[in-house]
């Protein structure tokens, strides 16, 4: 490292530190959902290959995790594979559901996380099913932050499964359609999402500049902020993450009042 890349590191460092120095923890997002976006162009950037980066995107994880930690963060969503993502060429997709299952067993044997799948297990390999299981009840007894992989995850099928479920749930009680019809509100389906009884998401960051949604949590974040953030996944720097919290911060949630 020359020693301009070593000044500029000591600046972002000071930097960082007298952000998180004015940051008041009572403004702090409670959920914080991520789409960890821009991996491969990262990759491409470096002259290294997808899978490179796909495990540069995987190491990030548990620092940011830890970042959120410092600043009392009580949940985290993290969108890890999209159902979209299924479509990838498979010398691509092998090695990314691999990645992924090493994720979640490093989370899961941490200590500090409580692991929670969100997504369709019926999308996954088998070995894939059983390493969340085994995570989710790994953890289950965990006081930290609760984590969500959102692996196989889509926003509108996250919708179509809550339906289901509540269907389902229905005909198990002998509650007949028309009764279902007649007390169908917002809160019943919201008990059926993948997060069940968790706090909406307050803040959304997506990486890589890219300024959509793309499907996540669509019922969720009716009323989250977003943050989007030019710097790709694998690169994102606790001085960006505390940006995204200032900027948060700064805003005036009305939810419509």
């Amino acid at each position: 490292m020359n020693l301009r890349d070593k000044l500029r590191g000591l600046l972002v460092r000071l930097y960082a530190r007298r952000v998180e120095g004015h940051l008041d923890h009572a403004q702090v997002p409670k959920h914080i959902g991520v789409i960890m976006d821009g991996n491969r162009r990262w990759a491409k950037a470096a002259g290294s290959t997808t899978v490179h980066g796909h495990r540069a995107g995987a190491e990030k994880i548990e620092e940011f995790l830890g970042w959120c930690s410092e600043t009392d963060v009580e949940v985290v969503t993290l969108w890890l594979l999209s159902t979209d993502n299924f479509d990838r060429p498979q010398e691509e997709l092998g090695p990314l559901l691999g990645i992924i299952e090493d994720v979640v067993r490093t989370l899961a044997a941490d200590g500090r996380w409580r692991v929670h799948h969100v997504g369709t297990p019926d999308l996954l390999p088998a070995g894939m099913q059983r390493t969340l299981k085994e995570a989710e009840e790994a953890t289950a007894h965990v006081d930290g932050i609760m984590v969500n992989v959102a692996i196989g995850y889509g926003g509108r099928q996250e919708i179509a499964d809550a339906v289901r479920s509540m269907l389902l749930d229905a005909r198990d009680k002998g509650v007949s359609l028309d009764d279902l019809a007649d007390s169908v509100d917002v809160d019943m389906i919201g008990r059926h999402l993948y997060t069940g009884a968790q706090p909406d998401p307050d803040l959304v960051i997506r990486t890589s500049g890219e300024q959509r949604l793309s499907g996540f949590m669509l019922w969720q974040t009716a009323h989250s902020e977003y943050y989007f953030c030019e710097v790709f996944w694998p690169a994102f720097r606790k001085v960006d993450f505390l940006r995204a919290l200032r900027d948060y911060a700064a805003r005036h949630r009305r939810y419509g009042g």
